[in-house]
């Protein structure tokens, strides 16, 4: 073979072999594209069955408010509960005197004294200890002293300082405290440890935030809880309430804790990564595993669509729907590589860190870049996959909080303060002058995450219209729960000495 031979023989090999190296890349590139592609349209499937424009919002707070009536008419006629707090009256700033209060919520147990004015079981006996502790850490004496006690679980009350356990939420599971009357528990434990004290007022925290707001402000009509949890309380006329009318006193008004968390919005689709729907296992993973920081609960799982509001909601699961978001970019590309063996544990990824990653404003998402390697151990993530990540963050808060405004303004609309007649939306005006209506408001997703709450108060601007949104006011209460709780104690006490 010549050497002219040889060389074209060479330089066509070479042509084939580019030709081949060339044809490679496009496929992988191709490849690539698509894995891509399928990775967005996860995103973009997620965002279409979270869509909350403002009609249907407004379809939303029909459906609560239409719920809250039933619930009023009789028991087990809806969804929410509305039960009956016995609170007939609030404080107004006239207390005076040094109470305690105890609160006991989801993720969190608190010991609280108030000075106002001038001058059998394991865990309530917990309870009572840390209650000691505390009083003679302050230096001071019980002497008797009233004590509110905010118990953030379902009670159904027969008096302002009684009430049995519906059933435990959250994370609490003691079976033998079910049914009981949790206030006399707590008085029994207290009397065990040596204490001088008496439940005056027992609350959920719902009530004792609304307690605490009209203490500083009267115009004060409902309170909402936006947290680790969610709930809300309002206070409602007595004579709109049809149920169990042997439960209600001589006052005109009367405080509801509406229990939302169990509302079903129809008009909002579940998709397949809400922890309501999300059934690949059939444990309950999505109750959030804490006991007063103590110890681990696990149930199997029971009712979860019926959970839905909560669910959607609460700062204890928006991180999980997020993360079973990102399980499912994982499954369907390889955005985030081959490390993504974290990403299939249940709360790995929390609230904090949805949160810190919506927040992220630096021009190469380096927080988002960090929680993700620190949290899900996922390096290396590209700027672009970043992006989507905090996309997917973005539409978990948008449709909470929004959903959290439609469930204010479902309560505005019940008494009455939303502009309409009876939820008539061609109705705009009514005849005279709109009332000023302040919202207590307490909850750390709301008060400590400034995305959910500028899209929670855009939303209830956008569902009641500026005219009505201006008389409307949103207000933080911290520490409300508690010192609403110490708050009604101080009113019921005097109400006692007053009339004795």
């Amino acid at each position: 073979m010549g050497r002219a031979q040889w060389l074209s023989v060479a330089v066509g090999c070479a042509a084939a072999v580019t030709c081949a190296v060339a044809a490679t890349l496009v496929a992988r590139r191709a490849s690539a594209r698509c894995r891509w592609n399928r990775a967005v349209e996860v995103v973009r499937g997620f965002e279409k069955g979270c869509a909350t424009p403002t009609e249907r919002l407004q379809r939303v707070v029909n459906s609560l408010a239409v719920e809250m009536f039933a619930g009023l008419a009789s028991e087990d006629a809806s969804k929410v509960r509305m039960l009956l707090t016995c609170v007939d009256e609030l404080p107004d700033g006239s207390e005076e005197g040094i109470y305690y209060a105890i609160d006991l919520g989801g993720t969190s147990f608190r010991v609280m004294k108030l000075e106002l004015g001038s001058g059998s079981m394991d865990l309530f006996d917990l309870i009572a200890s840390a209650l000691k502790n505390f009083i003679e850490r302050e230096g001071g004496k019980d002497e008797g002293r009233a004590l509110g006690f905010t118990f953030s679980f379902p009670v159904r009350q027969a008096s302002i300082s009684s009430g049995s356990l519906i059933r435990w939420t959250k994370e609490f599971s003691i079976e033998e405290a079910v049914g009981k009357d949790v206030a006399q528990c707590l008085n029994e434990a207290l009397v065990r440890n040596g204490l001088n004290l008496q439940v005056t007022a027992l609350v959920n925290n719902a009530v004792g935030t609304l307690a605490m707001g009209h203490y500083y402000d009267e115009d004060t009509v409902a309170a909402v809880i936006i947290g680790a949890g969610t709930n809300a309380s309002y206070i409602e006329r007595s004579a709109a309430i049809t149920k169990c009318r042997g439960l209600l006193t001589n006052s005109d008004l009367t405080v509801v804790n509406v229990e939302w968390g169990s509302f079903r919005p129809p008009q909002i689709p579940l998709t397949p990564y809400d922890i309501c729907f999300n059934v690949e296992k059939k444990r309950n993973h999505y109750d959030q595993v804490r006991i007063l920081k103590l110890f681990l609960v696990e149930s199997l799982v029971k009712n979860q669509a019926e959970k839905a509001f909560e669910k959607m909601i609460s700062g204890v699961y928006l991180g999980e729907i997020a993360r079973l978001v990102l399980q499912g970019m994982a499954q369907e590309s390889d955005v985030f590589g081959s490390s993504v063996n974290f990403l299939s544990t249940p709360f790995i990824f929390s609230t904090p860190c949805l949160a810190a990653i919506r927040e992220d404003d630096s021009p190469d998402l380096r927080v988002v870049g960090r929680v993700l390697e620190e949290q899900l151990k996922i390096q290396d993530v590209p700027l672009k996959t970043r992006r989507l990540v905090v996309r997917i963050c973005d539409i978990v808060t948008r449709r909470a909080a929004r959903l959290a405004a439609a469930g204010i303004v479902a309560i505005l609309q019940k008494i009455g303060r939303d502009g309409t007649l009876c939820g008539t939306t061609n109705v705009r005006k009514i005849r005279g002058e709109p009332k000023r209506s302040v919202v207590a408001i307490e909850g750390g997703l709301y008060q400590g995450y400034s995305v959910f709450r500028e899209y929670l108060n855009e939303a209830v601007d956008e569902i009641l219209g500026d005219e009505i949104a201006s008389t409307v006011s949103l207000r933080v209460m911290e520490e409300g729960s508690g010192i609403g709780a110490a708050l009604l104690a101080a009113s019921y006490s005097s109400t006692r000495q007053n009339s004795a």
